[in-house]
């Protein structure tokens, strides 16, 4: 995939979502070797899932981005994602809280999927008591074929940040980032959908 290719769906992203929603370009399935293609495409934020990939990433390109943790959050990695991290977009634990040096969001689970990381929307006002420095919500909906049916658990978490209020929401993926948007996403996290052909 050439730089072009990743510039031009990138600028397509930017056209559908605005220009106040950051478009975080999630690594998980990116090589070390192809992140050269994403900062040639002029790509400035990557949202990173593992600790060792962050790590390996991290030590050839630290300068060249802005790096954001996207992935679930354990507390005894939480002191070098915020060494090497600008925000964490997965805080779910008040012992993560208690090591975590950086702004971060706060997962919510609200699907109520066993799978899935965060807290339940009961358990957010204590996190958050324990963590000041929360700018926002995360929440990843349950898989689905149509991006509509995403749509209310984004307007639940906006829902839920106004309550609180907290100004971020970091929601939306390569299916569903234009009903994120939509919703009032102030991040979409983006991977594949950037080197569609």
């Amino acid at each position: 995939m050439s730089p072009e290719q990743v510039r031009a769906n990138f600028e397509r992203i930017r056209s559908e979502v605005g220009p106040n929603v950051t478009i975080v370009a999630a690594t998980k399935y990116v090589s070390v070797e192809e992140m050269a293609v994403l900062a040639e495409a002029g790509i400035e934020v990557v949202g990173e899932n593992r600790l060792q990939d962050l790590l390996a990433k991290h030590a050839t390109y630290g300068s060249v981005f802005r790096w954001h943790f996207i992935g679930h959050l354990q507390s005894r990695k939480a002191p070098l994602v915020s060494e090497l991290c600008e925000l964490c977009h997965s805080l779910a634990s008040e012992s993560a809280a208690r090591k975590l040096t950086i702004p971060a969001l706060v997962e919510v689970n609200l699907s109520g999927e066993p799978t899935k990381s965060g807290v339940s929307p009961d358990q957010l006002q204590a996190l958050l008591e324990a963590y000041p420095d929360a700018r926002g919500l995360m929440t990843m909906p349950p898989a689905t074929g149509d991006p509509e049916e995403s749509r209310p658990v984004f307007r639940r978490l906006r829902e839920l940040a106004e309550r609180h209020g907290l100004r971020d929401l970091s929601m939306g993926t390569s299916q569903d980032y234009r009903i994120a948007a939509e919703e009032g996403a102030t991040y979409v996290r983006v991977g594949a959908v950037l080197w569609q052909r």
